[in-house]
């Protein structure tokens, strides 16, 4: 891993020569002088700058049911105008860009570099390809499909955007390049971890097509089957190579330094910051800025979703009991809510060594997330905590939801080698269709909960429910917190409730999603201006 984070400080380095400029109108940098592309090394460290775009820690959960911040979202409260500009637009064609410049030049290298050194870094450079255009055709649809490094004189500069089953094909391309390419992790080894292995590319093809399947099935468009079968086929293909599995420790050491590094199997893709404060690529004040500050603060709705370990949701267990305290909110529950969810005698940071829930001026749901939890990141603002991007329980969850939405039904062995392997962790009875029938419950709902909860806190939420077509559902309805404990949340001015003692976070009358407009994000004005051959996406 040290090897590889001095190469990525390298591109750092290089990275700082490069404007920000709108994406199909970039010139030539230095990465591409007449000089370069004379060796493996030079395609290597050129790689290396795609990793940078890699994203880090955030806060997109806000955008759903799932999270709420200091004050409302403009994303998931339905009120956001079309901007002039927009950073992911732009920078993901700045990735498309950089990515394209070395599928282009890499062959430059020939008389030094052998060819599979050639194919090595040009199936990175097209994994990354692959990366910024789902970016982009996820939140905007039909965007221009640009496969080369353009001039300003480039015709592509004014033409049409493509449709988006032109881009999920070429997605598909790249990625099967870059499975067919890159070496196995098990071959990257120590010294090259964290570079993206032929099982990154096959799950982060997974990812996309159960995206763009379920997308299709709901919203009644396109090739649903043939995209859930892509996304079955891969995920399992990446169970098949035996490259992975699921981390052996606690759930909670999963995020944190105990989870790093090549002896954590589940971690298919990462963010590195590094490995201390002496050896790092970046650092991050995640936990300090994001958790304890109140930008980040998990719903009930969120809440709700975790089982009982008898396996049956808090409405219908018998095992459920209404809280007294709030640590009764975890009793006889997934464990896994109690490594994400912070509660009263958990270890939270210096000046406050013990948490409690009394701190509604920041977390104002009543709850917070626990997840990268670390006192020694609070002390010095300067975590080197990875971020996990692509985990081997994601494949796991999009193989057993791919097979049942292709189906229509899923088999107990499936079960078995996917969703009950997480509940396993998290102390969770089994999950078989008898268990199902039994008790009335649904198996692709229970799918789908297995994923939020194994997921949560990791950005997912919002894009399943754009996939699903049920954010016209869960959007428009108030935000709720915690039970509002009045002996441990004390005298707190401002706090509303709803009849029943939970705290009201954002009522329903304040939130409102347009199916008709809000299921893609508006292109940036400016972008429009600059290409009068795009369209607006609808009502914006």
């Amino acid at each position: 891993m040290k090897s590889f984070t001095q190469y990525v400080v390298i591109a750092l380095t290089m990275a700082v020569a490069l404007p920000a400029c709108n994406v199909e109108r970039l010139p030539e940098t230095s990465i591409s002088d007449q000089t370069y592309w004379r060796s493996e090394g030079d395609l290597k460290t050129a790689a290396n700058y795609l990793y940078t775009f890699l994203p880090a820690w955030g806060n997109d959960d806000v955008w759903s049911d799932d999270a709420f911040g200091l004050a409302a979202n403009n994303i998931s409260d339905g009120t956001r105008l079309a901007p002039a500009t927009d950073g992911n637009y732009n920078t993901n064609y700045n990735l498309i860009r950089a990515a394209n410049n070395i599928v282009e030049k890499a062959p430059r290298a020939a008389a030094a570099a052998s060819q599979s050194a050639i194919d090595r870094y040009t199936a990175e450079a097209r994994f990354f390809r692959a990366w910024g255009y789902f970016n982009l055709v996820q939140r905007y649809g039909d965007v221009p499909l640009i496969l080369k490094t353009l001039t300003e004189n480039s015709p592509e500069l004014s033409a049409p955007a493509s449709p988006r089953a032109a881009i999920f094909d070429q997605i598909y391309q790249d990625l099967d390049f870059a499975a067919a390419k890159l070496p196995t992790h098990t071959t990257l080894g120590t010294a090259d971890y964290g570079r993206i292995s032929n099982t990154s590319a096959l799950a982060f093809k997974a990812r996309v097509a159960l995206f763009e399947g379920t997308r299709a099935k709901y919203h009644n468009y396109g090739e649903p089957a043939k995209h859930l079968k892509a996304a079955a086929d891969a995920a399992k293909a990446v169970i098949d190579s035996k490259q992975h599995d699921l981390f052996s420790g606690a759930y909670f050491d999963l995020f944190q330094m105990a989870g790093e590094g090549r002896q954590n199997r589940e971690n298919i893709i990462v963010k590195q910051y590094g490995v201390s404060l002496t050896e790092r690529v970046l650092t991050h004040s995640y936990y300090r800025s994001s958790l304890e500050n109140g930008n980040l603060n998990p719903t009930k709705s969120l809440a709700d979703s975790y089982l009982m370990k008898d396996g049956l949701p808090i409405g219908v267990s018998p095992l459920y009991k209404a809280p007294v305290v709030s640590t009764d909110v975890f009793v006889d529950r997934d464990t896994r809510m109690s490594d994400t969810f912070m509660k009263k005698g958990d270890p939270m940071m210096t000046t406050k060594p013990i948490f409690d829930i009394a701190n509604l001026v920041f977390n104002k749901t009543g709850f917070m997330f626990r997840k990268t939890a670390n006192i020694d990141d609070w002390n010095t603002s300067a975590s080197t905590i990875d971020r996990p991007i692509l985990r081997y329980a994601e494949v796991l969850v999009t193989y057993a939801e791919a097979l049942y939405e292709l189906n229509g039904s899923i088999n107990d062995a499936d079960l078995d080698l996917t969703v009950n392997r997480l509940r396993q962790r998290g102390g969770v009875a089994k999950l078989t269709n008898a268990f199902a029938t039994t008790n009335n419950l649904n198996i692709r709902d229970e799918i789908r909960r297995e994923r939020r909860v194994e997921l949560a806190q990791e950005g997912f939420r919002y894009w399943d429910l754009m996939r699903w077509k049920t954010a016209e559902v869960e959007l428009p309805k108030a935000v709720l917190g915690n039970y509002f404990f009045k002996a441990e949340f004390g005298t707190i001015a401002s706090v509303r409730l709803t009849p029943d003692n939970y705290i009201l976070v954002q009522d329903a009358s304040f939130r409102k999603f347009d199916p008709a407009k809000d299921y893609l994000w508006p292109l940036p004005i400016n972008e429009i201006a600059l290409n009068p051959a795009l369209n607006q996406n609808p009502k914006w």
